[in-house]
């Protein structure tokens, strides 16, 4: 931002000693210190409520986006469940005819 070297620094606190005087320019300096030190705290706050808020925003928006995939896969798998018990599977008798019953004793054995 600024480049104040070693001469410009002098320069700088020689005219405060002018202006404020000696008595004054440690009193000076310690209000200083502490007002930037109250801009540092300041400003880490913010940066940290801001990441905060973005965190919360990122994880909502992952939430959303999960349940809708969910959502998705639910409808699709309800679909799919739907067309395979309204369809008649191929080889079946129609709705007309009555399918025989099916034995489980195996053919040509006596009981």
């Amino acid at each position: 931002m600024w480049n104040i070297g070693m001469p410009e620094l002098v320069i700088i606190l020689v005219i405060a000693l002018i202006i404020f005087g000696p008595r004054k320019l440690p009193e000076l300096g310690r209000s200083l210190g502490k007002s930037i030190g109250e801009f540092k705290k300041a400003s880490n706050e913010l940066r940290h409520t801001l990441d905060e808020e973005i965190r919360m925003e990122d994880q909502k928006d992952q939430r959303a986006k999960t349940e809708a995939e969910q959502r998705s896969a639910l409808e699709a798998a309800n679909s799919m469940r739907d067309a395979i018990t309204t369809e008649p599977a191929q080889g079946t008798p129609g709705a007309d005819a009555q399918a025989e019953p099916v034995s489980r004793t195996p053919t040509g054995t006596s009981a």
